[in-house]
């Protein structure tokens, strides 16, 4: 069935490469570096390289202490990072610098695939989540490559569409050496697609082991009492078409009683930053955008972070925080990271993607879910007038992180063992 899916694959390259030109008219920089998805380099890199990838900003975040760590304990080690979106490629060169090289992932093509493998001559390959590419799998193990899959997770949705590829997803797990999973129920999907419980461990989450500077922290706070000083402000972080309405429709009632209130939104996408302002615009909102470096005023109802790189400094300086992605059906985003700024969180009621996290967090009394509408009313009313409740929301939230720590240690250790038992 590979023989088949290269065709396809190859068959629709051309379409592929279109689709990038055609999103490039609203983020430009998927019209750029589009050799490097074809393996082809106008730069030198060195070989012999630890290679993680991780596709995009979410887990490129969540690989960053590991890589940190890694460097810490082997210092001479070339590591290469690649991503698939030009927004992890920014939090790559952001966080990482020149201390490590950085391509976009190729086209799983054979003839791409070798070219990349023999221009990197990488030692091992790490895939963050759940990346399962037929052909470079099938490379890796054709040169006895030790290749990883960590911080695995599969929802109930993925695991059903694998299955109905199993004669092309099962071979190229065959390649795999281990597949590290956060949970017990990625361990047993990826059993059900087709890994064997020989090759399949339960090594938990690594986005716990995220770490955040104190100046980082500050930096936020000095934004609040620079641009926002009286507000309360309330972070709507990682929104998807369709959120932003929500928001905007309850942001006029619940000012009747919370005159101070401030939205604080943060797209998920670049591209749509236009699309967030103009949507704002069009229901009587007065939007101060980052980039314009205007100060906010009484009478601006939203900021819109149309920036990359902040948020974890912009949930520094919020009073409450909502993750997105909760409320239409995407799956939910990281809530790690609000709890990790120390700010009250609440995510909605499509969490797929973060099943075990969010049934944890809740059981700990550390955030809270709402369903609908009503939901979120009441409890922004509730966050606003209890400053007792924001405090022992915090308190949990740094409670449930401290308890869920380690599984970075844990992945590395594995991955140098393999490493240096086999040089």
């Amino acid at each position: 069935m590979r023989v088949f899916y290269t065709f396809l694959f190859a068959l629709i390259l051309p379409l592929v490469l279109l689709r990038l030109y055609w999103r490039g008219f609203k983020a430009p920089p998927y019209r750029k570096r589009w050799l490097e998805r074809l393996a082809v380099y106008l730069e030198d890199y060195p070989e012999d390289v630890i290679w993680f990838h991780a596709v995009s900003v979410g887990e490129a975040e969540a690989v960053f202490p590991l890589v940190k760590l890694l460097q810490s304990q082997q210092p001479g080690w070339s590591i290469l990072i690649t991503t698939t979106t030009p927004t992890g490629s920014a939090r790559v060169k952001a966080v990482l610098g020149d201390s490590v090289s950085h391509v976009y992932l190729p086209y799983d093509l054979p003839i791409i695939v070798r070219r990349f493998l023999n221009r990197f001559k990488p030692r091992m390959a790490v895939i963050m989540e759940k990346e399962i590419w037929p052909n470079l799998f099938h490379q890796c193990g054709q040169r006895n490559l030790p290749l990883f899959i960590i911080n695995a997770r599969l929802s109930a949705n993925s695991a059903s569409s694998y299955q109905k590829i199993a004669p092309l997803v099962k071979p190229a797990l065959a390649q795999v050496t281990e597949i590290m999973t956060q949970t017990r129920e990625d361990y047993q999907r990826f059993i059900e697609i087709g890994a064997t419980p020989e090759q399949t461990t339960v090594a938990g989450n690594i986005k716990f082991d995220v770490s955040v500077e104190q100046a980082l922290i500050d930096q936020g706070l000095l934004l609040k009492r620079k641009l926002f000083p009286g507000r309360f402000v309330w972070i709507i972080a990682s929104t998807h078409k369709g959120e932003e309405e929500i928001f905007f429709r309850l942001y006029p009632q619940l000012k009747k009683n919370i005159p101070e209130l401030l939205l604080l939104v943060v797209p998920r996408h670049p591209e749509r930053f236009t699309e967030v302002k103009n949507l704002a615009e069009t229901v009587d909102l007065k939007v101060v955008m980052r980039s314009s470096d205007e100060l906010c005023n009484n009478q601006t109802d939203v900021y819109l972070a149309d920036t990359m790189g902040e948020l974890k400094m912009l949930y520094a300086a919020a009073d409450i925080a909502f993750v997105g992605g909760s409320m239409t059906p995407i799956g939910g985003h990281n809530i790690l990271e609000p709890l990790l700024m120390n700010v009250p969180v609440m995510f909605g009621p499509h969490m797929v993607n973060f099943k075990e996290i969010a049934e944890n967090v809740l059981a700990d009394q550390a955030s809270v879910q709402c369903r609908d509408e009503a939901e979120l009313f009441n409890t922004v009313h509730h966050l606003y007038q209890d400053a007792l409740y924001r405090k022992q929301l915090k308190a949990n939230g740094g409670e449930f992180l401290k308890r869920n720590q380690g599984a970075t240690q844990h992945v590395l250790e594995k991955l140098l063992s393999s490493t240096l038992g086999s040089s």
